[in-house]
C-alpha cells in the first residue's frame, strides 16, 4: 500500500464525503480487479461501509487500531467463510490424534517476563493460507517447526500443502481446505515423513497427495505425541501460568475465536474485549510480553500474510477474561508437539 493511503488515518477516511480516492488507491495497492462494472460498484459499496466502520471504531480509543487492508472489499461474512477453518473435535475425540502425552503444568518455576521465539530464530516467515480453511495445518506445522528448531538449532519450513492433500479423516476431523484440528496435524506428522515447503509448495486448494516425490525435511516417527495445557480441554481451560510456562519452552498451537471484525481489520495494538469464546481459527503463540501502554499480551503468529496486522502477527491481551478461557478463548485448548529425533536421521 502506498505511503499516501497509509498516511491517512481510518478516521479521516471515514469522515470523507467521497471515498473514491481511497477506493482507487485500495484497488491499485492490492491489484484488485472486478469482472463487471456492477461487480465493482457492489465492492465499492462494501468498501465504503467498511471504511466507515473502521473510522467509528478507531474513534473510540481502543487498545488496538483497525485499518484498511486487503480484505476491505469483503463483507464480514465472506471474510469469515474464507479465512477460518478450525474444527474442534467432539469431546469423545479430543485425544484421537497423535498420542496424548499428558498435560503441561506450571510447577512453580520462575517465569521469564517476556518471550519471543520469532526473534530467537524458531519461527518461519509469515505464510498465507489464502482462500482455504487450512489454518489448522499452519498452526500445526508452525509448532513442529519451532520444536525442531529448538531441538536442532536448524529452522526448516514444512509443507502445509502436504497435510492439506494427504491427511483426511473424521476423528479428529481433517478436511483440507474444509477445516481440521491441530492434533490431527500432529498425528499425521508422527505417521509420515514431512516434506519441505520448497519441494511441496502451498497452493491454497485441495489436491492429490504428492508426498512421495518431495524432499523430506523430517523422517517418519520423529513426533512422539503432543501435550495439552488445559486440564479438560473445552471444559477446564489452561491456567495463565501453565500457558506462560509452555510458551517459554516452545511455540504453542492454540485455537481462538476470530470471527469478529477486530480480526477482519486489525492493524496494530493489543486486542482486548473484542472477541468471543467459541474457537474457530487455529494460530500459533510464539511469545508473550508487556506493552508499557497497553499491558500484558500474547504474541500470536497468524496465517493471513505479512500485510495483515503487525507484519502478520497479532497481540492479544494476557490479562483476565471471561470464565478463565483467556481473551478470544486462547486458553481453551492449547497444545504442543513433543519430538524425539536423532539429528543424523533428519534430512534437511
Amino acid at each position: 500500500m502506498s505511503s499516501r493511503l497509509l498516511a491517512l488515518s481510518a478516521f479521516q477516511l471515514g469522515l470523507a464525503l467521497d471515498h473514491t480516492p481511497a477506493w482507487e488507491e485500495f484497488q491499485a495497492s492490492y491489484g484488485k480487479r472486478y469482472s463487471t462494472p456492477d461487480g465493482e460498484a457492489g465492492r465499492k459499496q462494501i468498501f465504503t461501509a467498511n471504511v466507515d466502520f473502521i473510522a467509528e471504531e478507531n474513534a473510540k480509543g481502543h487498545s488496538y487500531v483497525l485499518s484498511i487492508n486487503k480484505f476491505a472489499d469483503m463483507t464480514h461474512e465472506e471474510f469469515v467463510a474464507e479465512r477460518l477453518g478450525y474444527q474442534m473435535p467432539a469431546a469423545s475425540a479430543l485425544y484421537e490424534g497423535a498420542p496424548f502425552l499428558g498435560n503441561h503444568s506450571w510447577n512453580g518455576e520462575a517465569l521469564p517476563s517476556s518471550v519471543d521465539w520469532s526473534s530467537k530464530g524458531a519461527v518461519t516467515p509469515i505464510k498465507d493460507q489464502g482462500q482455504c480453511g487450512s489454518c489448522w495445518t499452519f498452526s500445526g506445522t508452525g509448532a513442529l517447526e519451532g520444536a525442531y528448531q529448538i531441538a536442532s538449532k536448524s529452522l526448516v519450513s514444512l509443507s502445509e500443502q502436504q497435510v492439506v492433500d494427504c491427511d483426511h479423516g473424521f476423528l479428529p476431523p481433517t478436511l483440507g481446505c474444509g477445516g481440521g484440528s491441530v492434533s490431527a496435524a500432529f498425528k499425521y506428522a508422527r505417521a509420515n515423513a514431512l516434506c519441505s515447503e520448497a519441494s511441496y509448495p502451498y497452493e491454497a486448494k485441495n489436491g492429490k497427495c504428492r508426498s512421495s516425490g518431495c524432499t523430506k525435511a523430517w523422517a517418519q516417527g520423529r513426533v512422539s505425541g503432543y501435550k495439552g495445557l488445559a486440564p479438560v480441554a473445552r471444559l477446564i481451560p489452561a491456567s495463565l501460568q501453565s500457558m506462560m510456562s509452555a510458551v517459554a519452552q516452545q511455540p504453542v498451537s492454540v485455537a481462538l475465536e476470530a470471527d469478529q471484525k477486530v480480526f477482519h481489520f486489525y492493524k496494530s495494538g493489543v486486542v482486548t474485549g473484542a472477541c468471543g469464546q467459541m474457537p474457530d481459527h487455529a494460530v500459533l503463540v510464539v511469545g508473550y510480553g508487556t506493552d508499557a501502554s497497553l499491558g500484558d499480551y500474547w504474541k500470536v503468529k497468524n496465517s493471513w500474510g505479512a500485510d495483515w496486522g503487525e507484519a502478520g502477527y497479532v497481540r492479544i491481551t494476557r490479562g483476565s477474561a471471561p470464565v478463565g478461557r483467556g481473551e478470544c478463548a486462547i486458553l481453551n485448548s492449547p497444545s504442543y508437539p513433543v519430538i524425539s529425533m536423532s539429528l543424523d536421521e533428519v534430512v534437511v
